[in-house]
């Protein structure tokens, strides 16, 4: 299988051979679906926090005498009944949203994404992907004349340089194979990935 290997001005100079066990599969939305929601779901702290009705502020008082008002009995402002009172299964700090993802679908959906993409026409391969010195100004100038917006870049080692030089960028983030991500994937509008990590790629995921 063959994809398109992009030049320093984003223009298709020829093909490269890519492993059809990664870049080849069938679309498998549901498998996408959960891939995407579990990482999302996997990344929640679980620091969210509600009151019952022990915890919130009131008074112990009867709001209320018990009969001759016509109105439905009360013991207490805090019942959840009440505007202002206590939750009935109140949210604790400490709630679990993990959601666990076995390694043979995980591979598979991450398989299924990236053929997606070539499919679309949004992933490229590129020779490598360097800037001599960290400056943000010459790496969006790189991207400019590749006529790229939105980018994530796999690329097979990120050194110093680049991280310090695309750091700044609102658009670009540059990665490692191993921290490829499904929700990342699916976000960026471009994806490059150079020609050292195809191989990494293969390792992880065929």
């Amino acid at each position: 299988m063959q994809v398109e290997l992009l030049n320093d001005q984003g223009q298709s100079s020829s093909n490269v051979d890519v492993p059809e066990t990664v870049f080849g599969r069938d679309y498998n939305e549901a498998l996408i679906h959960q891939l995407v929601v579990a990482y999302q779901a996997n990344a929640r702290q679980g620091t969210r926090a509600q009151k019952d009705r022990q915890m919130v502020k009131h008074s112990t008082k009867k709001p209320f005498k018990q009969k001759g008002t016509g109105r439905a009995r009360a013991g207490m402002t805090s019942s959840p009944l009440w505007r202002g009172g206590g939750r009935i299964f109140p949210n604790s700090p400490d709630e679990n949203f993990t959601q666990k993802i076995n390694k043979k679908m995980y591979r598979a959906g991450m398989a299924s994404i990236f053929s997606q993409l070539v499919r679309e026409g949004r992933l490229a391969v590129v020779d490598s992907m360097k800037v001599d010195s960290p400056k943000t100004k010459q790496l969006a100038d790189k991207f400019k004349a590749m006529n790229l917006q939105s980018v994530l870049v796999i690329a097979d080692e990120v050194d110093e340089n680049l991280y310090l030089a695309s750091r700044n960028l609102p658009n670009v983030l540059v990665v490692e194979p191993r921290y490829a991500d499904p929700l990342s994937l699916v976000h960026y509008k471009k994806v490059i990935v150079t020609k050292a990590a195809i191989d990494q790629l293969k390792e992880m995921f065929a």
